[in-house]
């Protein structure tokens, strides 16, 4: 026991002293370096052939705010200035509801956004690593932890766990194993745009080895969660100025890992980088359900058209390279039945296909 106590005060000591450096830092960074102000133009349109009405909608669009990210400025607008309900979620994200009610042929929801990102430190990894490991058994079964240990219906959960082998991974530690899980799926699984929908199972993508971010994320977080790693999924944008990151155009997603005596880190797997002031966050939580920026339903027959479009501007400084332009959403999804033709079902019936626009 004496030593089990030791043990504790020595890891909280190690955990003091690299937390104070970490702090001076950051500070010594922010006051030496400017820090990237982005300008995010994000559009959802909703088309319809005919009249609907009692649209009822729910979007995620608010960014989260902490110490590495400043919403600055945020204007929404959406078509016939419906009232928005804001609210905050069992995880902590913004949601807002709101209803059109009135007969209408379009709906239309554009947000803009001035954020500022903030360097985040990276995890000092030097501290031993059984106790590292031993930590994540601790903390297993408490709030908040448990909802993000929970893993989905995977029929080929037995195949990866050959990949996320715990007598491999726990032999370094958990930052080391959560950046190699990270280069594995990017090394392992193809960026395709439209080979997946949102409706596409684990099981499916495994299969494919193929996808878009959010089916890279999934994945992810099926293996971090195998080695018993809190993952969560995170729902936002990639801003990646000069440099080549995937992702642009539409939301993105990738993943927060906990790591022990340090807090969350964001890693993406369709890029191989851990997240620093180049994301924006809207949204955490288990999975791509918890975090969608946009979905809803409404009465009517109608035909419909769902396009999406997102544009990022940067500011270095006080000057800004660009305006934000006023983009043209791409087309994403048009409801047709199995023969091709369109569908003309009630959206009820059609609610997962045309929740919202699918991450890049």
């Amino acid at each position: 026991m004496v030593s089990c106590e030791r043990r504790l005060c020595n890891f909280k000591m190690l955990l003091t002293i690299h937390n104070s450096r970490l702090t001076k830092k950051l500070l010594k960074y922010k006051a030496t370096t400017i820090m990237p102000r982005f300008i995010i133009h994000h559009i959802t349109k909703y088309t319809y052939a005919e009249f609907v009405r009692d649209s009822a909608n729910q979007i995620m669009l608010f960014p989260l705010k902490d110490e590495y990210q400043e919403v600055q400025q945020q204007k929404l607008y959406i078509t016939n200035e419906p009232f928005i309900e804001v609210y905050k979620d069992y995880y902590g994200n913004e949601i807002g509801s709101f209803m059109n009610i009135g007969p209408h042929t379009e709906l239309r929801i554009e947000s803009t956004i001035t954020v500022l990102t903030r360097p985040r430190p990276i995890p000092m990894d030097n501290l031993p690593v059984q106790e590292q490991w031993n930590h994540l058994l601790e903390i297993k079964y408490m709030v908040p932890f448990i909802d993000f240990l929970k893993q989905e219906n995977f029929d080929r959960l037995d195949e990866v766990k050959k990949i996320a082998d715990d007598g491999f991974y726990k032999t370094v530690t958990v930052f080391t194993a959560v950046k190699q899980l990270t280069e594995y799926v990017y090394k392992n699984f193809n960026y395709i745009k439209g080979i997946t929908t949102v409706e596409t199972t684990l099981d499916e993508i495994w299969k494919l080895k193929a996808g878009v971010c959010q089916d890279f994320a999934h994945i992810l977080l099926v293996m971090l969660r195998l080695l018993n790693i809190p993952a969560r999924y995170v729902s936002g944008y990639v801003c990646p100025h000069d440099s080549n990151l995937r992702g642009e155009g539409a939301t993105h997603a990738w993943v927060e890992a906990y790591i022990p005596f340090y807090g969350w880190l964001g890693v993406d797997p369709t890029n191989n980088c851990v997240v620093n002031d180049l994301h924006v966050r809207l949204a955490i939580g288990r999975n791509f359900n918890d975090c969608s920026p946009v979905k809803g339903t409404y009465k009517g027959t109608a035909k419909q058209i769902l396009e999406v479009g997102v544009s990022v501007s940067h500011e270095d400084g006080s000057v800004a390279k660009e305006e934000a332009s006023i983009l043209t959403p791409k087309l994403v999804n048009e409801t047709l039945n199995a023969d091709g033709t369109k569908d003309d079902s009630n959206s009820f019936r059609r609610y997962m296909q045309m929740v919202q626009q699918q991450q890049q």
